[in-house]
């Protein structure tokens, strides 16, 4: 792996562990699979090169691709409290009408370039650092951020409902909480996360594309089972920072195997999905691994 290989992968690393976040909250938290994902990344790409192109600011930019991707994750949640639609068949739904809602938000086209235009990145350049420090600094600094915003939102009333929702929502709902209410923002907080990365990485490969979301979700669950697998911990905060360890190692996996070279035999990025299948499948057979090793250690040690 080349420096520079390294150097972009932890900043894929970082700006995809927000997303990886994200789909944190639905998956872990809420015990919701949720594939709106794949529609809210681009979605959020799409509503910041918008408005970056209309003379926004683009730091606030990133305000209404927020919005965007929270009302997304709002339809998935009205969708199976209200319509009482199957959660994976609902969120299915909703990143099917994103597909459409995305090219309409960018004037009829599957894509818009952000070529000249100011992004993010601009006040570091007055830095005189190099652009892949520059963005994995601003990267991390968002990115440190959210972790603590998300770890202080555990903390608080609402905080404790999400997790109680996902974990018994029956005993929660007999409490009084409103577990609908707490599904459907959630959700949306969760995509609205999602749409931050999108929105981050749009500005920082200078282009938002409809179909860049394709597979966001695998990616997501990849970043999530390796920060678990390799940094177990029962604590809430050191799991929400090992979300984001996980997509980067996940990310510098992902480098290192495009790197891989066996006679005429190579990876290509084509051969990306089945990289990521190939590390979650690894990355869950892990754990079973090891206990049948310790167990077997164990009767060994007994019959000596």
């Amino acid at each position: 792996m080349t420096f520079y290989a390294f150097y972009g992968a932890i900043e894929q690393g970082l700006v995809y562990g927000l997303m990886a976040l994200g789909v944190y909250i639905t998956f872990r938290v809420l015990d919701f699979p949720d594939l709106t994902v794949d529609g809210s990344l681009p979605l959020g790409a799409a509503v910041c090169s918008v408005c970056i192109t209309s003379g926004w600011n683009p730091y606030l930019a990133l305000l209404p691709a927020m919005l965007a991707g929270f009302l997304a994750g709002m339809v998935t949640g009205l969708l199976t409290t209200k319509l009482r639609i199957l959660h994976l068949l609902a969120s299915i739904l909703t990143m099917t009408a994103l597909y459409s809602i995305n090219i309409r938000v960018m004037g009829g086209r599957p894509n818009i370039a952000l070529i000249r235009q100011p992004t993010v990145f601009g006040p570091f350049e007055h830095l005189s650092l190099p652009p892949f420090v520059s963005s994995n600094l601003l990267f991390g600094l968002i990115v440190l951020m959210v972790i603590l915003l998300l770890i202080w939102l555990m903390r608080t009333e609402f905080g404790q409902a999400l997790l109680a929702t996902g974990d018994n929502p029956k005993m929660i709902s007999s409490l009084g909480v409103n577990t609908h209410f707490t599904i459907v923002v959630g959700v949306g907080i969760s995509n609205a996360l999602v749409a931050l990365s999108g929105a981050l990485v749009a500005q920082n490969q200078g282009a938002a594309d409809v179909s860049m979301g394709v597979g966001t979700i695998v990616a997501g669950l990849a970043s999530i089972v390796v920060g678990e697998t390799i940094f177990n911990s029962r604590k809430l905060q050191l799991r929400i920072i090992s979300v984001v360890l996980g997509s980067i190692i996940y990310r510098l996996a992902i480098a290192l195997a495009l790197g891989v070279h066996i006679g005429e035999f190579s990876f290509t990025p084509s051969d990306l999905n089945l990289i990521t299948a190939s590390l979650v499948v690894l990355a869950l057979v892990m754990p079973r691994l090891k206990a049948a090793l310790r167990s077997k250690k164990k009767v060994e040690h007994a019959e000596h």
